[in-house]
């Protein structure tokens, strides 16, 4: 019942933001880098937001900066029913080569050391809270925390081209937090040969192991993308909504709490305006009408 009144708390929220005439989408593009140029850049069309990290010449670090432009363009509105579905990338030949390692210096000190990781794990565990599905679109190179971020979206699409890995232990700065998704991502030993190793994985090693979900010609990789999150934008959002909260809560648990659990998800998600429209759809052989912010 508290997954239920979430979905329909987030759902009232964005309608009454839509009555008060709210934007239907803010971008956290205030952060900048010392230099005054963005760091992300953010749009949202037809259901969709794309969130790009823009420092190239940083290689899409993930400076505390950066860390914190990307939660905001992915927090901002996000239970606007306008939202369906999210796609981070990154700008350039890297998707992200993970923390800045100037922030991490001695000279920084432990209380920045603290909020830099902090503020990291705080995003990531973010991205299984939202309420409609995040997808990595991964073109180059991910690393430590770069992979961290691949592996805790949702769904993740790499061109051929693209590798994966988490080499601190390269630089005496073992990957303990990309750990955390990675090692639910991917196989024991996989996991563990990466981060012993810091060697890189390639696409198609990370498909085999779960890490990413499809691999496609670079020049396929944005039309690929587009066709999952527009299939996505088909479905009822305050379906995924519940699913996919439930989907995660059941993942920590054993499998007869899990059973119990998601058995009454499964009642819950019937008493919804959108569970009983698609059961009714089908059994009348008709395409069912999604609430309002579902296409």
């Amino acid at each position: 019942m508290a997954a239920l009144a979430a979905v329909r708390l987030g759902l009232l929220r964005g309608k009454l933001r839509g009555r008060l005439g709210a934007p239907a989408f803010c971008s956290g593009d205030a952060a900048a880098a010392p230099g005054g140029a963005k760091l992300t850049r953010a749009w949202q069309a037809e259901g969709i937001r794309n969130v790009v990290l823009s420092n190239p010449r940083r290689r899409n670090a993930l400076s505390l900066a950066m860390l914190k432009a990307l939660r905001e363009d992915l927090v901002c509105d996000s239970n606007s029913p306008d939202l369906r579905v999210i796609i981070i990338s990154g700008e350039g030949p890297v998707f992200s080569s993970g923390h800045d390692l100037k922030e991490l210096s001695r000279e920084a000190g432990e209380k920045h050391h603290l909020e830099v990781f902090e503020t990291c794990a705080e995003l990531m565990t973010l991205l299984s809270k939202l309420p409609v599905p995040v997808i990595a679109k991964v073109n180059g190179l991910a690393t430590a925390a770069g992979c961290q971020l691949v592996a805790s979206c949702d769904i993740a699409v790499a061109s051929e081209e693209s590798t994966f890995a988490t080499p601190g232990v390269n630089v005496g700065l073992f990957c303990s937090t990309p750990a955390v998704p990675v090692g639910r991502s991917l196989p024991r030993k996989v996991a563990l040969e990466m981060l012993f190793t810091g060697e890189p994985i390639t696409a198609r090693e990370a498909l085999l192991h779960g890490l990413v979900s499809r691999v496609v010609p670079a020049d396929k990789l944005e039309d690929e993308t587009l066709r999952i999150a527009r299939k996505i934008c088909e479905s009822s959002r305050s379906v995924l909504a519940l699913g996919k909260a439930a989907f995660y809560k059941q993942m920590s648990q054993d499998v007869e709490t899990a059973y119990r659990m998601t058995t009454k998800v499964m009642v819950d998600n019937l008493a919804l305006e959108d569970g009983r429209e698609g059961i009714e759809a089908f059994l009348c052989k008709r395409k069912p009408l999604w609430s309002p912010g579902t296409s």
